[in-house]
């Protein structure tokens, strides 16, 4: 479940198509449980808005979705301070270079806890899902970040704040280009020599806020606190980020 409310941090990474007997999700499922403190993934919600225990939980995330590929939604249990993730593929036809692709969704509470884990968290489900690349973003940013997407005829218009435009996901030619830039991004090994990061010439400020995953990707902060748009010093650095890296969101081409 994307994120879909202010206290929420929204969490998205994409990733190659699903596969026969794909263990993915219960890699995602188990990585989110060790880098979130005290996290327990062990419920889902009906279609009437009910909590249902999963006494078979690796049973259930097995059996798929019933409309196609994937996983459907698994929970904490804990509807004041809920923590969702779920998955789907997305169509050859709506991806980037026409490649179909599996999405990991999920949702934290933008709160203390929340916040902390949230590198962490983020790390985990990209690479339980081998993801191309990925980020986490506090619900209202998302929100404006996700408008920068245009096109002349399918979706017209002028991006928020000055924000540069980017590309529909089906136009961008690679599926390792990120779509956008968020708080936190995390970019595999071969997103990052896509848009040429790191360049220790140019990127000392956001080196110093990344960490280098176990495969060889990245996870790179933004800024210190959750990326607020209302914050100038924060509109500020993600102006700047798209400025570094003109790659992100199909606007050239590596």
């Amino acid at each position: 479940m994307p994120a879909t409310q202010e206290s929420d941090i929204g969490i998205v990474v994409y990733a190659p198509a699903f596969v026969s007997a794909d263990s993915r999700p219960l890699a995602v499922v188990h990585g989110m449980e060790r880098a979130f403190p005290g996290l327990r993934l062990e419920w889902t919600i009906s279609r009437e808005g009910t909590l249902v225990r999963l006494p078979q939980r690796e049973a259930w995330l097995a059996q798929g979705r019933p409309t196609g590929r994937g996983f459907r939604l698994i929970c904490n249990g804990d509807e004041s301070y809920r923590v969702t993730v779920s998955g789907w593929e997305s169509p050859a036809g709506t991806s980037p270079g026409g490649q179909a692709q599996f999405e990991v969704h999920a949702a934290l509470p933008l709160g203390a806890t929340g916040i902390a884990a949230a590198v962490e968290v983020l790390e985990a489900i990209a690479e339980g899902a081998r993801a191309f690349w990925g980020h986490a973003t506090p619900f209202n940013a998302g929100v404006e970040i996700s408008q920068q997407t245009r096109h002349p005829v399918r979706k017209p218009g002028v991006p928020p704040r000055g924000l540069p435009p980017l590309k529909l996901s089906e136009d961008i030619p690679s599926p390792e280009i990120p779509h956008c830039l968020g708080w936190l991004s995390y970019w595999s090994a071969a997103a990052a020599r896509a848009i040429g990061f790191p360049d220790p010439a140019r990127d000392a400020e956001l080196l110093s806020r990344s960490r280098r995953t176990a495969t060889g990707g990245w996870v790179v902060r933004l800024t210190d606190a959750p990326l607020d748009l209302d914050n100038p010093a924060h509109l500020d650095a993600l102006k700047r980020a798209y400025e570094r890296f003109p790659e992100i969101g199909g606007r050239s081409t590596p």
